[in-house]
């Protein structure tokens, strides 16, 4: 590995030592997944509370809290959230000195004060496929912002909320909000931020449209360039005891500087989705997402590459202009067509008419890792697939802690890289220099499915949270869990299940455990709790429960082996009108279709109440690898939608056409279908 060459040099000047032998890490058998919330919504964010209980986001505005105790998963609050294609509720964080001060921190997009403030989609979206020219869109603005709550019990009151920071945003065009929450061990906040720039007009390349008349939200020059604005970039602020924030010193700008933001600690950024800050030592392990280009371009520049850094002073990164200081895109005009030079990423320069900061920019920093959609030479550990990268924290090992959950200290001072496409965790080790010396796999034979947000609790245990697969929805595989490190004792297994499922107030529902197991064969215990309040109904492993009043419920069952060892599910139930049925009578998975079809849908809702066409909204998603991108919208039982692939996907491998049908009935219940079509000739 990179190093070596260094080593080899310096053994020729003094003895030879002994290389240390390093034990082999602990087996994956010594580890145990355990289901905190199997039903998390569409998931987003997690954090661990110092008692245990974990506070988890889903981005349609739900916070819930899972309590250890009772094996409940509470709905904390739900957040009033503008929701459009990534938009919603984003990270959340608690406080360094929670157990004193009870904050708990959130970054979302607020629903504004107009209709006309919180666009759903562009203006002509389900009437002719739109080209990404300025008519597409309305001028619409808006902001995401960072607040914090007071969290009282299992309750986060909205009431007690205090607006810290606001990042201006161009709403209804999409994309890229970064939107996770750390500190630093002197208590210093760090927000990352994307650069809100749509890239699907950009062949896959550098989006730095300057057209004349052309809407400013498809050049990034505007956002991780400007050296003048809060997008691209990764943030660091002191927030005090009123909800107001100073600036530290030792930002990459100087306050007063003209034409900055003291906020900006490190720029140049795409979509830093997830980082984690290192408390002992203040490097920040920060991840980068990839633009969409599959190959090099001589006219346009670099393959999409995905990065990690280790930063650890204020720094440049330099989207759009480069990938690392020798990989930079070329300068290219979207008015005429023609390719200039490539940027100078020692000296870049942002001549954007966009730009409201300063036009000389500091150095593109390195980066330790790159790797793009192949098997690269350098990091081949990291394997070939979509590029989705994760930074995740670093694992301190303290033997004090007496958690029988507690990770080995193998993983101490490693940062954890999660790929959120690849469905897999590496731990990096670091030189002093934070280079990259080792990749080593993390728990292969677990399943990681779509890994969204890791962290390590104060029981040393990592906790997790999995978006799996699918689009914009609570996908089956979607859970938070827990991996302990377990050689010698497990946690039991609990399932649950119910009849019947259908029915109104009074209903009598037959609850059981089936399937239920403890790996080691231990005794175990069971509580019942049928409505979610807490308390204990019933003792038995297969109970019945009569529910007097209609309602959604989330019955639980906590299950404890003779060790102490618990865990629990939950089984979902609503009693009364039963939500609408919804399926596609057509289009049908396998039926021909090419894009650049307009495909005829029709879709069947069966639901209890008369059914209001009306309601029923298609969307057609252009499906790319594991994730997807919302193109059209239509209205109605029959209609027709038109398939199209945005420039931004022209020639990429992978692609499919998703038609996703919803209904929303008179009483509020949701149902919901979807079928994929994969293009002739797939």
């Amino acid at each position: 590995m990179r190093g070596l060459l260094a080593a080899g040099a310096a053994a020729l000047l003094v003895p030879a030592v002994p290389s240390p032998v390093h034990a082999a890490p602990p087996p994956d058998s010594d580890f145990q997944k355990v289901t905190l919330d199997d039903f998390p919504g569409e998931p987003m964010a997690l954090a661990v509370l110092p008692d245990g209980r974990v506070l988890h986001t889903a981005r349609k505005g739900q916070v819930r809290i899972h309590e250890p105790s009772t094996g409940r998963n509470v709905l904390a609050a739900t957040i009033p959230v503008y929701l459009h294609d990534e938009e919603g509720v984003q990270g959340i964080a608690v406080d360094p000195d929670f157990a004193k001060n009870q904050w708990v921190y959130v970054y979302y997009s607020p629903v504004l004060n107009t209709p006309a403030d919180n666009p759903d989609t562009p203006v002509n979206e389900g009437d002719a496929p739109f080209d990404g020219t300025a008519a597409d869109f309305a001028p619409y603005k808006g902001h995401l912002q960072l607040s914090r709550f007071k969290l009282r019990g299992n309750t986060l009151a909205l009431g007690s909320e205090q607006k810290i920071l606001q990042v201006p945003v161009d709403r209804g065009i999409c994309c890229h909000v970064g939107g996770k929450i750390d500190f630093d061990g002197d208590g210093n906040l760090y927000l990352s931020t994307g650069d809100d720039t749509n890239p699907f007009f950009s062949g896959g390349y550098t989006p730095i449209d300057e057209s004349p008349g052309r809407n400013p939200a498809f050049d990034a020059q505007r956002s991780s360039a400007n050296t003048d604005d809060l997008r691209g970039k990764l943030l660091r602020i002191t927030v005090k005891p009123n909800g107001s924030y100073t600036v530290p010193s030792g930002n990459l700008f100087r306050k007063g500087t003209a034409k900055t933001r003291p906020e900006i600690y490190a720029m140049g950024l795409r979509n830093p989705f997830r980082f984690d800050v290192d408390d002992k030592t203040g490097v920040v392990y920060l991840a980068d997402y990839s633009p969409d280009a599959k190959e090099p371009d001589p006219a346009r520049g670099p393959v999409g590459h995905g990065r990690w850094m280790a930063v650890d002073k204020p720094a440049n990164y330099g989207w759009p202009y480069c990938v690392s200081p020798d990989l930079p895109y070329i300068d290219y005009d979207f008015a005429t067509g023609t390719s200039g030079a490539p940027f100078d990423c020692a000296n870049p320069v942002n001549d954007s008419p966009n730009n409201t900061g300063l036009r000389r920019l500091p150095p593109v920093e390195k980066v330790e890792v790159v790797y793009n959609f192949g098997a690269g030479a350098e990091f081949p550990e990291l394997g070939a697939g979509g590029v989705g990268p994760m930074g995740g924290p670093a694992y301190h090992f303290d033997k004090r802690n007496k958690s029988p959950f507690r990770w080995p200290a193998d993983f101490a001072g490693k940062p954890l890289f999660y790929e959120w496409t690849r469905d897999y965790i590496k731990a990096f080790s670091l030189d002093r220099r934070n280079r990259v010396t080792d990749i080593a796999s993390v728990l292969p034979s677990i399943v990681f499915d779509n890994p969204m947000d890791l962290e390590f609790g104060p029981d040393g245990a990592l906790y997790v949270l999995e978006y799996g697969d699918g689009y914009f929805a609570e996908n089956p595989e979607a859970q938070l869990a827990r991996v302990d490190h377990a050689p010698k004792n497990k946690t039991p297994i609990v399932r649950t299940s119910g009849s019947p499922t259908v029915g109104s107030a009074p209903f009598t529902v037959d609850f059981s455990s089936a399937g239920t197991v403890d790996p080691d064969g231990d005794r175990l215990r069971y509580a019942w709790d049928f409505d979610a309040d807490g308390r204990v109904d019933s003792r038995q492993p297969n109970p019945s429960y009569t529910y007097l009043e209609n309602g959604d419920y989330r019955a639980t069952l906590k299950v404890t082996d003779s060790t102490g060892r618990s865990a629990s599910a939950e089984f979902l139930l609503h009693v009364g009108p039963v939500a609408p049925t919804v399926s596609f009578v057509t289009p049908v998975a396998g039926q021909d279709f090419a894009f650049g079809d307009t495909v005829a849908f029709a879709v069947n809702v069966v639901d209890d109440a008369p059914v209001n066409c009306a309601n029923v909204e298609v969307t057609y998603i252009l499906g790319h690898d594991q994730h997807g991108h919302p193109l059209s919208t239509a209205s109605g039982c029959t209609g027709s939608i038109t398939t199209f692939v945005d420039p931004g996907h022209e020639g990429a491998e992978g692609l499919n056409a998703v038609f996703v049908a919803e209904y929303t009935d008179a009483q509020g219940q949701t149902g919901s279908a979807q079928v994929v079509l994969a293009p002739t000739g797939d």
